[in-house]
């Protein structure tokens, strides 16, 4: 490998800071406070949710919660947020130990570190595996937006392992297609608390945005399909080694799954985690690793795989679970 260098309606147009008071349209009645205003105003979830906890709402003069369920016809007071500026400028910044596992005409893998992002995004300031590529002097597919161009998948910030980014157009739209139908095979090793039961099993739990914890996931009755495959590789007293294999890619995906089944990843205590476990296994990220990918290659369709082994802090933390077992 070679290192690289160190839904319904239309957004309501708005003004930084405007303070809008409008009735609840009939086509929202019974829906969550929170969603109707994402819909009225082309907010996310988390931003209207956040507008609300911080006082920034009132439904027919009253303070609401938003988990609440509006009523057509109600009036609604909302002090909209500044208006975002947009992410567009790529940065190129070396990221240490963020390595080229394959490259060509079509696309690049990467082997991606810790604490490295995708892509740029709203209120984000760290590395990128874009801006690491464009220092290393790679091109990439000029499709997508500007700030993740050629970006046709992502890992989590604190997620390790293989990633592909498109370098051509072919290549882009090709592998787009490919993830968008399924055909694409990810893999992960995860270390999870406790033995899930059955040791082999599949979970089918729609994933949305968390209802009280802005930035979290969780399995909810109107999210969107997510289908997780794990089967066990290795037991320990207190943890299970597990691969898994993703049949969607929902954010967080994994992560919220396994914390459903009440067998967290160890040490995401975001999502439920032992802190106890994994302070004794040196852990300050949840133990999860992308470590094969899997897709017919754009240019001839030929099955490629690529592999990352497990980064320095996972298997540490593994081999100190094999010893306390």
């Amino acid at each position: 490998m070679t290192p690289v260098p160190a839904e319904a309606g239309s957004p309501v147009s708005r003004r930084p800071g405007e303070q809008r008071s409008l009735p609840v349209p009939d086509g929202l009645d019974g829906l969550r406070l929170d969603a109707a205003i994402a819909r009225m105003f082309g907010l996310s979830r988390t931003v209207a949710a956040a507008l609300v906890d911080d006082g920034q709402v009132s439904v027919d003069g009253a303070a609401p919660g938003r988990s609440d369920r509006v009523r057509g016809g109600a009036w609604l007071e909302v002090e909209l947020p500044p208006s975002p500026r947009p992410v567009t400028e790529v940065i190129a910044t070396p990221v240490d130990g963020l390595t080229i596992v394959h490259e060509d005409d079509d696309l690049v893998v990467v082997d991606k570190p810790v604490g490295v992002a995708a892509h740029p995004a709203p209120g984000y300031t760290g590395p990128t595996v874009i801006g690491a590529l464009a220092a290393a002097g790679y091109r990439i597919s000029t499709s997508g937006a500007a700030e993740r161009q050629g970006v046709v998948h992502r890992l989590d910030v604190g997620t390790t392992g293989v990633m592909v980014v498109a370098k051509s157009e072919l290549g882009y739209a090709a592998l787009k297609r490919a993830f968008r139908e399924r055909e694409v095979d990810k893999r992960y090793r995860a270390v999870v608390q406790g033995h899930p039961d059955p040791l082999r099993g599949t979970v089918d739990a729609p994933i949305d945005r968390h209802p009280r914890k802005p930035g979290l996931f969780a399995v909810v009755a109107d999210g969107k399909p997510s289908v997780t495959h794990y089967d066990l590789e290795e037991a320990f007293r207190a943890a299970s080694l597990l691969e898994v294999r993703l049949e969607t890619g929902r954010t967080h995906q994994i992560r919220v799954h396994m914390s459903a089944l009440r067998h967290p990843c160890v040490g995401d205590l975001a999502y439920g985690a032992d802190p106890t476990l994994a302070e004794k296994l040196g852990l300050r990220r949840q133990w999860l690793h992308a470590f094969q990918l899997s897709f017919e290659h754009p240019a001839d369709g030929r099955l490629v795989t690529f592999t990352s082994p497990d980064p320095p802090d996972l298997a540490e933390a593994l081999e100190r679970l094999r010893a306390m077992s």
